[in-house]
């Protein structure tokens, strides 16, 4: 994506108490698209293939400016979660949560038990924090294992959220 591509995707986001300054008809009409959420996985994809943490972000921008379903941004999230190029682990985080797909669990587990070397300075543990709190909202036994499984985490933070997830689930 070129420079003046992504000023043109970065106009839809909103920020700092401004509104988007292009609409999305706009943006599709510049990349001879119809459909938002086909032109964000198009761009995803594209992203993933030429490792542009720049252009995952874009990517990311039209699929909520599009209101696109993250359904089918599933595999290709769960692809590019562990990948160290890029800095959207926690958008991808909570975007998976908002499936309540037990398809993301593993990818979810393992976001409490890795921290990318941008984040090591958390100490809160945001990630992770979001990934318990994803796989609280899951049905299943799959989820439940996991949970239970971080109540024996050594870090603190993962144990206390992961025993009030599972409170929460009535399943303590």
């Amino acid at each position: 994506m070129t420079p003046e591509e992504q000023d043109l995707v970065m106009d839809l986001a909103v920020g700092s108490g401004e509104g988007p300054t292009r609409t999305l008809d706009e943006v599709l009409a510049h990349f001879g698209e119809s459909d938002g959420e086909a032109l964000a996985l198009r761009l995803l994809r594209d992203a993933m293939e030429r490792r542009d943490a720049g252009d995952v972000e874009m990517a990311l921008i039209v699929q909520d400016a599009a209101d696109a379903s993250v359904e089918k941004f599933l595999e290709p999230l769960i692809e590019l979660f562990p990948a160290d190029w890029h800095r959207k682990h926690e958008d991808i985080v909570s975007t998976l949560g908002e499936l309540r797909s037990p398809k993301t669990v593993p990818t979810l587990v393992e976001a409490t038990r890795w921290v990318p070397e941008y984040l090591e300075f958390d100490e809160c543990q945001a990630l992770a924090v979001k990934a318990i709190w994803a796989l609280g909202g899951i049905p299943g036994a799959e989820a439940r294992e996991a949970l239970k499984s971080l109540r024996d985490a050594e870090n603190e933070i993962i144990r206390e959220n992961a025993v009030k997830q599972l409170a929460r689930r009535g399943e303590l």
